[in-house]
């Protein structure tokens, strides 16, 4: 497996790049930031977006997509890394649209993913109920009552939950809240009865909610074919995958941002950059940069090619993506000095984004430990 990009995902990767450049640079989160926005995200960029053809990526051309796989959409999610971009890449993309890609029936998919392919939709997927991410555990309840279900419980973490249009609800038919039986998915409008949305703005300045379901009536019709637990675990590790991607943007933003100012920065009449204890950091970070390259490229083509491995190729990838931010995240402050802690310098933006990504669908501890688990240790 050539572990390298074609030309036309090479010529996606430089459009995205300068699209983002000029439309949603770190300086535009930090207006997000500041103005306080309540939708936390520019919905005239997510447009432009879409017209660029990124929230069609994954979609079949059946559907008005442009069918350019995971390989092309890791590609788009490793440029919105580099520049922090707020959008519902991740959400509604990755997450959402790749659940309806697996889990949705005809009717869904022939309602849902022409409108998503052109960004009239935000979607929202709602899995999460305890502070760390725990696959298995689904208390939320969807119990049948003549022609509807009705859904009962609470999700929290929900990735730009508090502007989406519809939720991808994780609920349980049947089973006790660990069991991997029972647990199916359910399309949920946003503003149903029952639903209570409560906006949650972290650390990195990004959209996350509470949600609660009340005796939310859900049409049998909305229930989505979700056959396998193995089918969910899917939609989480081509989420790790493509999270992975975008660490890997901000990785590299961050780790060239930290160069260039060891080559200015002065001390003792000369840059500091020269002294061989930052020499020997900077090559560490380097090394696990180009790993990193070659980890998540892999998981992107194992996507693609429905590869066997693909649980494990997810855990991976976000275990040492997390690892690797984080290194140098950390390293970009360090080296930066007092001025690197200042919220002047964007060098901060960058360990803010680091820390919520790494918690996103696992941290590297509970990746090392299932890739352990996995291998059979």
């Amino acid at each position: 497996m050539a572990l390298i990009l074609n030309e036309e995902q090479t010529m996606l990767k430089e459009s995205v790049k300068d699209f983002l450049n000029m439309k949603s640079p770190i300086s535009a989160l930090r207006a997000l930031r500041d103005t306080d926005n309540p939708e936390g995200f520019d919905r005239a960029v997510w447009k432009d977006m879409a017209e660029l053809g990124l929230s069609g990526l994954t979609i079949s051309e059946e559907f008005g997509g442009l069918d350019f796989g995971y390989m092309g959409l890791g590609q788009a999610l490793e440029e919105t890394g580099r520049t922090l971009a707020a959008s519902p890449l991740v959400s509604t993309v990755l997450l959402s649209t790749t659940a309806i890609n697996l889990c949705g029936t005809v009717a869904q998919k022939e309602a849902l993913l022409p409108e998503l392919a052109m960004g009239n939709l935000v979607m929202s997927f709602a899995h999460e109920e305890k502070a760390q991410h725990n696959p298995n555990y689904v208390a939320t309840s969807a119990i049948l009552k003549d022609n509807n279900y009705i859904l009962n419980g609470s999700k929290t973490f929900v990735l730009d939950g508090h502007v989406a249009d519809k939720f991808i609800v994780v609920a349980r038919t049947s089973g006790n809240s660990e069991a991997k039986e029972g647990i199916q998915l359910f399309l949920v409008d946003s503003n149903a009865d029952g639903v209570e949305i409560n906006r949650t703005v972290m650390l990195d300045s990004r959209n996350s909610a509470k949600i609660n379901f009340s005796n939310v009536v859900i049409p049998k019709e909305n229930k989505m074919d979700l056959a396998y637990f193995e089918s969910l675990e899917k939609i989480y590790a081509i989420g790790a995958i493509g999270l992975a991607a975008e660490m890997l943007g901000s990785a590299q933003e961050c780790f060239e941002r930290t160069l260039a100012y060891l080559k200015e920065r002065q001390q003792f009449g000369v840059a500091i950059g020269s002294f061989q204890a930052l020499q020997h950091r900077a090559a560490k970070m380097f090394i696990d940069i180009e790993l990193s390259k070659s980890v998540v490229i892999k998981g992107l083509k194992a996507i693609d090619t429905n590869e066997e491995n693909l649980t494990e190729l997810a855990s991976v990838a976000k275990a040492k993506l997390g690892q690797t931010l984080k290194l140098v995240s950390n390293e970009g402050i360090q080296m930066h000095g007092g001025v690197g802690m200042t919220d002047e310098v964007e060098i901060g933006f960058f360990v803010k984004r680091a820390r919520v990504a790494q918690q996103t669908l696992g941290d590297y501890n509970y990746h090392l430990n299932r890739y352990a688990k996995l291998k059979g240790y």
